[in-house]
């Protein structure tokens, strides 16, 4: 058995079944190793950037890591603007890296990189394998560490000469460490400051929004009279009927601070202290009130729902019933506004449905609007790298085996970083309806020329323009074999819409705003 070999029976008996590929040259045993082993999916992406992101929304869903297969270093590097997301969104994914043969290396040729310096800035394990009798010990730790709590980047950087040599032994998959064992300091803590009658905040992330999350954190709210908040770096939350009326931190630095400024206590879940993306003249960089005290529950790497059972014990705080927030609204009319859009949204969306939300600003209202549509998961991008919108939701698609309608909100500069995800959604048949937001412009660029306090001119209003020449969207979703329409009011919206979630197939709407 040869490196390549065992390495695709190790990842098979770790549990790892998914692979998200764009391979070369050193890959190829890698490649023909697929096809000699059975019951791996693979998954061809066009640009790694593509590929690193379906990985990354199929963890969101499936909460197991899928290997992506990279070809050396330059592919990597195309792929770390969604790795950087992923590893913000705490998901767990594998990278295989091909390498220059070991022998090869010291001739310097054309394609040799610093692979394992790309791939530290955005994982948390790294490891080049130099022999064939050493790939499935690798590859099984590479496992493990993609599965450590919450989630992590492993990348393996794997010479060809280490996958076609002889010598190569299947692992038995490796115990992943349990996360660390909840702090009753910190709960007896957070218990004390939610008894002082001061005004508090939960501040969640993690599994802390998600179902059995909000649950606990609702009633310990009900309980103490604290507000519950989610953080705006979260990779997936769980929203609609059953489930909390969460906002999120708002991204605008102004109205975030307007948002935490009443807060004397910020009880952090999972969550770390919320600061600004960017920083701006005059402003802080926290968000949160100068005088406020926060107080750490539980970090990432902890059971965020562990947490707050101890904490919802130790305050003795009574099972009670979510919130109903109403009806269902009606689709609505008119020419498009974001407002129109959540409503729509709300009155359209499919049961268990799944948004992959890189709407960017066109889109950070549609919280308020949705909150009573049909239970659904809601990605965001977590690491602000645009270009994730569309591979993940590939990603999550292929994650739920093509019983759930994704809906992707998408904003149109954003993607054509990706828009070959849309070719991956044609061939592997992935029910993704791209709702694609037109307005053919990087409006959150406009919105932060205008925070630095500038106006812009002609030259800068040229590199935030996305017209002369306009983008065709559904001459580039119909290039690319993914049927499209377009859409000018949101009657015509709607019913592109609805048509589109009773498919089994992908489709584009490009509705002009």
């Amino acid at each position: 058995m040869n490196g390549a070999r065992s390495l695709v029976e190790t990842l098979r008996a770790c549990g790892v079944d998914t692979c998200f590929a764009n391979p070369g040259t050193s890959e190829m045993h890698f490649v023909a190793a697929l096809d000699q082993a059975s019951g791996m999916h693979c998954v061809l992406g066009l640009q790694e950037n593509v590929v690193t992101g379906m990985a990354d929304g199929y963890w969101r869903i499936a909460g197991r890591p899928a290997c992506t297969l990279l070809h050396c270093g330059p592919g990597l590097a195309n792929g770390l603007g969604n790795l950087h997301n992923a590893r913000r969104a705490r998901s767990g994914i594998v990278n295989i890296v091909g390498d220059q043969a070991t022998w090869h290396r010291p001739f310097d040729p054309p394609l040799a990189a610093d692979t394992e310096a790309l791939a530290r800035s955005v994982s948390a394990w790294v490891r080049t394998c130099t022999s064939a009798a050493d790939v499935g010990r690798d590859a099984a730790a590479a496992v493990q560490a993609a599965r450590t709590v919450p989630g992590q980047v492993a990348t393996l950087v794997l010479p060809s000469d280490a996958s076609w040599d002889e010598g190569g032994r299947v692992a038995a998959p490796l115990a992943v460490p349990p996360p660390p064992a909840v702090d009753g300091l910190a709960v007896e803590n957070a218990a004390r400051v939610l008894r002082s009658g001061r005004k508090v905040l939960l501040l969640l992330a993690g599994a802390a929004v998600l179902d059995e999350g909000q649950a606990l954190a609702w009633r310990i709210a009900r309980r103490t009279g604290a507000a519950l908040m989610a953080d705006y770096v979260i990779g997936r939350v769980a929203r609609g009927r059953g489930r909390l009326p969460l906002e999120r931190v708002p991204y605008n630095v102004d109205l975030a601070l307007k948002a935490l400024a009443g807060y004397e206590d910020i009880v952090l879940v999972n969550a770390k202290t919320p600061v600004n993306f960017f920083g701006y003249p005059g402003k802080p960089s926290v968000q949160h009130a100068p005088d406020a005290r926060l107080h750490v529950l539980s970090r990432p790497e902890h059971d965020a729902v562990a947490a707050l059972r101890a904490l919802a014990e130790a305050l003795a705080a009574p099972a009670v019933e979510i919130p109903d927030p109403g009806p269902r609204p009606d689709r609505a009319s008119g020419a498009p506004a974001p407002e129109k859009l959540a409503q729509t949204i709300a009155a359209l969306m499919p049961e268990h449905a799944i948004v992959s939300d890189e709407s960017i600003s066109y889109g950070r209202g549609l919280y308020r609007l949705t909150h009573a549509a049909a239970p659904h998961d809601w990605l965001h991008l977590a690491g602000g790298a645009i270009g994730d919108g569309m591979p993940v939701a590939t990603g999550a698609a292929i994650a739920a085996g093509g019983q759930r309608r994704v809906l992707n909100l998408q904003a149109d500069g954003s993607a054509m970083y990706s828009l070959q995800s849309l070719w991956t959604q044609a061939r592997e048949n992935a029910p993704v309806t791209t709702l694609l937001l037109s307005n053919r412009k990087y409006a959150i660029l406009l919105n932060e020329y205008g925070a630095v306090g500038a106006t812009p001119g002609p030259q800068a209003m040229r590199m935030l323009d996305l017209g002369n020449p306009d983008l065709r969207w559904t001459d580039l979703a119909r290039g690319m074999g993914v049927e499209a329409a377009q859409a000018t009011t949101m009657e015509q919206c709607a019913d592109l819409m609805a048509a589109s979630f009773g498919r089994e197939a992908p489709f584009l709407i490009e509705l002009i705003v």
